[in-house]
């Protein structure tokens, strides 16, 4: 007991000594470790003054000499557990520098030793895993040993945690630090179904990293400049992210569809796969499994097995990496949150360009030469696919967009066309398929809204509408409400009103025109029209020069009042033109096109002369809210021209009750010339609103004319 009252008092002495003479402190504690060697307090107290005088060296070999000769103390392991944490952070404080500094004092092999025994001190899976993690990196030689123990422990750990999502925390350290270390140690003999499960692993991480909701209580800093398709990254970047579990730091992925291709060039390689040159495009990839999948059928036993695994995971990484880019043109706010609403939605539509073509325009238009006007010149053609070299499977059909509207609306098309192609190869063999369903049972993309919004879009370009229809429903099914979002940014009724839209047009499409109004109609009902005139914007619409298309062209259509409401109304004048100039007298159909034929005037003008035309055949219309809703000037002179001698004095019915008096005219002349007269002073009051925003008008004309339009379709 007296050596152990001698030790404690040589200890005590040295502590009152330290901070007013710390060489005699020093002395004291030199001595009582000559006389007393195995004294743990002694040793512990020596360390303690190197270490707070931040004696870098000094502080290393005392550290050293407790590891090697007290293994077991717990205050060791504290002190070498503090160390290890410097090791692990990021800080840059002066203190973690000086542990880390102290650290690469000991002799490797201790430091190895230390950071094993370090892990074993670990109780917590994450903090285990990043302790042998620090061990793999600075000894690359202990990877063969523990580094895919490592991968299927972080693996084991998220299964047992029943984490709702790839992007978590085991997943992150297993796919950005460990994967890479495991697969490019050339040492290590891995069989290739395990690299391609890993791989998978992978990809399943980044693509939801990248495709992750933005968090609704975060409030984005940064511009709208990141919108760039070509670096999905940097559209990310202005938002602040955390995965749970991890430092705000450690949660962010940097190029993350780069890493993935660098992770693919080493399995490829080391699966032997064909043709991997670890080429740096994504592009270039599916074209070489598409070359590849050619000789797919002759195939056979193991080389077809590599071949078909080769096909698969290189199309799918095609396939949803394009995908995204191209949902995250058309609906970046799935994405990027409130300051995207700017830039979309975009909604895939039947291209309604040709609605003011007619075969029989020509002849139709012949009569009223004295009223024909030249076309307004010189617009602006709107680029399409046209421009583009392919359209998959030679379904000819184009897609049409504003390039001014949507400035990357190249690299929109090219990533659509692109994610068309990779699900068309993994729909080309069977072998394909079912390898490929697997992996979407797998990654539950069934509950990915943004990629049944590629799906759907898909759908309709192949012309699918029925299917497009309930693949609508589904994605409203998918779509979770954020009542957050609803309030300030619109971005719910944004989201209703592209579905509707997208169902009218393929109701459209199928020639269900009483179904498509109503979807337009409930469109129209909830938006403002714009306060400008359309013969005003009509250069900024970017209108296709006058030309005949095949009728079976589409068009990315934003989704803003400023375009949908001229696309419903051109769509509601497409469902009734078809019933308008049928042989049979259909006096409400007519009278609705040429109330719709107003907007975009004169672009229908040869289409209302042939509305004329056959006004004149039929010997007179009844529209009885022609004075309610026609304020083109042209139309109203042209209307008026009618009732004259030299117009053929037409018998037009367009006041209301008109044609209650008119059949009453035997009882007395006068009332057909107050007719007459009546019809003169609502012409020249009509007169008085030409200046009326036409917008104002035919938004009233849907609202208030709504049941009357549904009724008067089949």
């Amino acid at each position: 007991m007296s050596a152990q009252k001698d030790c404690e008092f040589l200890v005590k002495r040295a502590r009152e000594l330290v901070s007013d003479d710390p060489c005699a402190a020093k002395a004291w504690l030199i001595t009582a470790r000559t006389l007393y060697p195995a004294d743990f307090n002694i040793q512990y107290e020596m360390y303690i003054i190197e270490r707070n005088a931040e004696r870098t060296a000094s502080a290393g070999r005392l550290l050293y000499d407790m590891f090697l000769n007290f293994p077991d103390q717990p205050i060791v392991w504290r002190e070498i557990s503090v160390i290890t944490a410097a090791l692990r952070s990021d800080s840059q404080d002066k203190h973690a520098q000086f542990l880390r500094g102290l650290f690469e004092t000991l002799p490797g092999r201790v430091q190895c030793e230390m950071l094993l025994k370090a892990t074993e001190q670990c109780f917590n899976t994450l903090e285990k895993a990043e302790m042998l993690l620090l061990l793999l990196k600075r000894f690359p030689e202990s990877v063969v040993q523990h580094g895919v123990n490592l991968g299927e422990t972080l693996l084991e750990a998220e299964a047992s945690e029943n984490v709702e999502t790839p992007v978590n925390c085991f997943r992150k350290l297993f796919v950005c630090d460990v994967l890479p270390l495991v697969i490019n140690n050339m040492d290590m003999r891995l069989p290739a179904s395990l690299m391609q499960k890993y791989m998978l692993k992978a990809a399943e991480f980044y693509i939801g990293y990248v495709t992750r909701g933005p968090s609704p209580d975060v409030q984005i800093q940064g511009s709208q400049e990141g919108s760039s398709l070509k670096s999905p990254t940097v559209s990310r970047g202005s938002q602040r992210y955390v995965i749970d579990g991890l430092s705000e730091k450690s949660s962010v992925v940097a190029e993350p569809w780069e890493r993935l291709l660098d992770i693919l060039a080493v399995v490829g390689a080391r699966c032997e796969w064909q043709g991997e040159k670890g080429q740096r495009s994504y592009v270039d990839m599916l074209q070489r499994v598409k070359e590849l999948c050619r000789y797919l059928p002759g195939l056979e036993g193991d080389t077809r097995s590599r071949c078909c695994s080769q096909v698969v995971i290189c199309a799918v990484l095609v396939l949803f990496r394009s995908a995204f880019l191209y949902v995250s043109a058309v609906q970046p706010a799935l994405f990027q949150g409130v300051n995207a609403l700017s830039f979309g939605p975009w909604i895939l539509v039947e291209d309604l360009s040709s609605v003011y073509n007619d075969m029989e325009v020509e002849r139709g238009a012949t009569k009223h030469v004295h009223k024909k006007r030249k076309l307004a010149d010189g617009r602006e053609k709107t680029m399409s696919s046209d421009d583009e070299e392919g359209l998959g499977k030679g379904r000819g059909r184009h897609i049409l967009v504003n390039k001014t509207d949507m400035p990357s609306w190249s690299e929109t098309l090219d990533s659509f066309r692109t994610a068309r192609e990779s699900w068309d190869l993994l729909h080309s063999h069977d072998g394909l398929e079912t390898e490929f369903k697997k992996i979407c049972g797998t990654w539950k993309t069934d509950s990915w809204l943004w990629f049944r919004i590629f799906l759907t879009d898909m759908i309709i370009y192949q012309g699918q509408y029925r299917k497009a229809l309930s693949s609508l429903h589904q994605m409203a099914a998918v779509q979770q409400p954020q009542p957050e979002q609803q309030s300030p940014s619109g971005q719910a009724s944004l989201e209703h009103h592209r579905a509707l839209i997208q169902q009218a047009s393929c109701h459209y499409a199928l020639g269900e025109h009483r179904m498509a109004c109503e979807k337009l109609l409930d469109v129209v009902t909830g938006l403002v029209p714009p306060n400008k005139d359309p013969t005003k914007t009509q250069d900024d619409q970017g209108r296709v020069k006058t030309k005949t298309r095949k009728g079976n062209d589409l068009r990315l259509l934003p989704c803003t009042s400023k375009a949908v409401l001229p696309f419903c109304l051109q769509m509601m004048l497409a469902c009734f033109k078809l019933r308008a100039f049928t042989d049979s007298r259909d006096d409400l159909s007519l009278g609705h096109v040429v109330v719709l034929l107003q907007h975009d005037w004169p672009q229908g003008e040869m289409l209302f002369l042939k509305a004329v035309d056959k006004i004149c055949q039929q010997g007179g219309l009844q529209y009885e809210n022609f004075f309610n809703y026609v304020t083109n000037i042209d139309m109203l002179e042209e209307f008026a021209y009618l009732r004259t001698p030299e117009g053929g004095r037409i018998q037009l019915e367009l006041l209301p009750n008109q044609g209650m008096l008119i059949k009453h005219h035997t009882v007395t002349r006068g009332i057909t010339k107050g007719v007459k007269e009546d019809f003169r002073l609502a012409m020249e009051r009509q007169v008085s609103r030409c200046a009326e925003n036409l917008f104002s008008v035919l938004h009233r004309f849907c609202i208030n004319e709504k049941i009357i339009i549904i009724q008067s379709l089949p």
